[in-house]
C-alpha cells in the first residue's frame, strides 16, 4: 500500500507541474488540487503507519475510487454528440473572460456554436454570462462580439448578462425562450455537459439537447476531476429538496 501512495503522489505532483508549465501559472483552475493531493499521498506513503492503518486507508481509497468511477461514467456519457437536429434556440453557457479576452474553454464553446448556427440559419442563440472579477465586460458581451466577428448576424443573438453560475445561466435564459415547448440546444465543453443537462432538467427545460464542445487536452483530467466534485454537489442539493 505504501507504493500506491508514493506512486500516486508522484504522478499527481508531475501532473501539477505539467499544468503549471502549460498555463504559466502556479494556481490555474483547480490545479492546486493536484499539488495538495500529491503532497498528502507522499506524506502517507512515507509515514511509519502500522499495518492496520494502511488496511483502513486502502478501504477508504477503494471506496473513493468506486465513487469517482461511477460519477465519471455519467460525465463521460454526456461528452459526445447525439444525433444532431435543428433546435429552436442555442444557449451558450458562459466561462471566464480575462479583461475582454475570450479564454480557451469559452472559445471552444463559441466555435462549436458558430459551426452549428451556420448549418442551421434559422436557429437563434442566447449567450449567457455576467461580469465577474477580472472581467472588463460581461461574458455575454464578449461572446456576442466573437459570434458577430465569426459571421453570425447580430439579430440572431440574445444577450443574458446577469448570471454568474451554470444554474443562473439556465434560469435567467428562460425568459428569452419557451423551455417547456421549444427544442433548446445547450453548448458547453464536453466535461461540463452532464451537469448542465442535470441543471437544465431542474430548471424546466423539457427538450434540452447536448451540443458539446472540445476542451484543452492537457487540462482534460483536471477538468474531469473538478467536475466530479461539482456533480456530487448538485446531487446532494437535489437530495435535500
Amino acid at each position: 500500500m505504501k507504493y500506491y501512495f508514493l506512486i500516486t503522489g508522484i504522478l499527481c505532483l508531475l501532473y501539477y507541474l505539467v499544468l503549471v508549465w502549460h498555463s504559466k501559472k502556479l494556481r490555474s483552475t483547480f490545479a492546486v488540487f493536484w499539488l495538495f493531493t500529491g503532497g498528502a499521498h507522499l506524506i502517507i506513503g512515507c509515514a511509519p503507519f502500522p499495518a492496520y492503518m494502511y488496511t483502513f486507508l486502502s478501504v477508504v481509497c477503494g471506496a473513493g475510487w468506486i465513487c469517482l468511477i461511477l460519477v465519471e461514467i455519467r460525465i463521460f456519457s454526456a461528452m459526445f454528440s447525439q444525433n444532431e437536429k435543428r433546435v429552436d434556440c442555442l444557449i451558450v453557457l458562459g466561462a471566464q473572460v480575462r479583461g475582454k479576452k475570450i479564454t480557451d474553454s469559452l472559445k471552444r464553446r463559441l466555435d462549436r456554436a458558430v459551426m452549428y448556427l451556420k448549418k442551421y440559419p434559422d436557429t437563434r442563440v442566447i449567450v449567457s454570462g455576467g461580469q465577474g472579477p477580472g472581467e472588463e465586460i460581461s461574458e455575454a458581451d464578449a461572446m456576442a462580439a466573437y459570434l458577430i466577428r465569426s459571421g453570425i448576424d447580430r439579430e440572431r443573438i440574445i444577450r443574458e448578462d446577469k448570471s454568474t453560475s451554470t444554474i443562473e445561466n439556465l434560469r435567467y435564459s428562460r425568459k428569452y425562450t419557451d423551455p417547456e415547448r421549444e427544442d433548446i440546444g445547450i453548448v458547453t465543453n464536453g466535461f461540463h455537459m452532464y451537469r448542465a443537462l442535470l441543471i437544465a432538467g431542474q430548471e424546466g427545460y423539457r427538450n434540452a439537447y447536448k451540443i458539446p464542445a472540445s476542451s484543452n487536452p492537457v487540462f482534460q483530467i483536471n477538468y474531469l476531476m473538478r467536475e466530479f466534485f461539482a456533480v456530487v454537489h448538485v446531487w446532494l442539493k437535489m437530495m435535500k429538496k
